[in-house]
């Protein structure tokens, strides 16, 4: 394997908007930080001061419907997490802390743009020391019904990306997307592509208190038969695209990059966890490795399907009808 050096960014940078789902007006900067930091996010208040902090892993997931919402003991610190950790996983940074003055990031235009953008204003500088990786060692999947599944497997070219989704609508059907992810092939194929939701569903998700900043600016808006937005779609299939780019921004909780690759199949934010969750509590499945360590050896044989989480299996018969996404999620 290559070697590799952690990085940050050179400089803080900030973003502003509102939340989708709070419809609240949010300024999210991004700071850098220190070798080994990892990604922190905190919650300032008054005159910019930090009153909470929490580390962005898998433990601290509390909530993954429409959205991955990441808690500490007092209740929720940020909410609609992924599209800001999949540009920090996405171009490569190690180390950043997110500071937040309000309860959810915010959403830009729907991906990841606004977040690339910041970033690349600042831009990024590489660390001394060397960069830490969560290498998977032997496969773990996690099943729901229908043929519904993610899983996580060996991989040494480093970390691929495959997604695949299905719904009963004309625009959509199946759609899969596959590549190996670097920076470039990040910026190219995935940062853009915005999340959806479906017309029909608007005052239900409303009624339950989603999607209340919702819009055609940050939203791709689906009816039975188009799209609502007047500037249509940014790739023919970008409704695949955005739930691999929630799938990267999921599994960047892993606390490290992944070597290895992950498949998701009719899945959203509940699946990413749930696999994630079920490769980390197997201390045989994974190891955390740098470049200038020897590499343990990827076990080959095939571990037969894990047990669903706790949680998932109750939900995945309904994943290809949900809105924003086939789990709601």
């Amino acid at each position: 394997m290559k070697a590799a050096r952690q990085t940050t960014l050179c400089d803080q940078v900030a973003i502003s908007g509102i939340g989708v789902h709070s419809g609240l007006p949010v300024t999210l900067t991004l700071h850098p930080a220190d070798p080994n930091t990892g990604i922190i996010f905190v919650r300032s208040g008054n005159q910019g001061r930090y009153e909470r902090e929490i580390r962005a892993n898998v433990h601290a997931v509390s909530a993954t419907e429409f959205q991955t919402v990441l808690s500490d003991s007092n209740g929720p610190l940020v909410c609609t997490s992924e599209h800001v950790l999949a540009a920090i996983r996405g171009l490569g940074i190690d180390n950043v802390i997110v500071e937040l003055d309000g309860p959810e990031a915010p959403i830009g235009d729907g991906s990841a743009a606004a977040f690339v953008t910041a970033i690349d204003q600042v831009g990024i500088i590489t660390q001394i020391a060397p960069r830490r990786y969560l290498q998977v060692l032997k496969t773990v999947r996690v099943a729901g019904k229908d043929g519904t599944y993610g899983e996580l497997r060996p991989y040494a070219k480093g970390f691929r990306l495959e997604s695949e989704i299905e719904f009963d609508h004309p625009l959509i059907g199946k759609q899969s997307v596959a590549l190996d992810l670097e920076p470039q092939s990040f910026r190219r194929e995935l940062s853009r592509a915005r999340t959806f939701g479906f017309m029909k569903d608007v005052a239900k998700l409303w009624s339950a208190g989603f999607a209340l900043g919702a819009s055609f600016e940050n939203t791709l808006v689906v009816t039975e038969n188009r799209v609502l937005n007047p500037d249509g779609l940014r790739f023919p299939d970008e409704f695949v695209r955005h739930k691999a780019l929630d799938a990267l921004g999921d599994l960047a909780l892993a606390g490290a990059p992944i070597l290895g690759a992950y498949k998701s199949v009719r899945g959203g934010h509940r699946l990413n966890h749930a696999v994630l969750s079920t490769l980390m509590a197997d201390p045989s499945a994974c190891a955390m490795v740098d470049t200038a360590q020897p590499q343990p050896q990827p076990q080959p044989q095939y571990q037969p399907a894990r047990r669903a989480v706790r949680g998932y299996a109750e939900v995945a018969n309904g994943l290809a009808a949900a809105a924003y996404g086939p789990d709601r999620s």
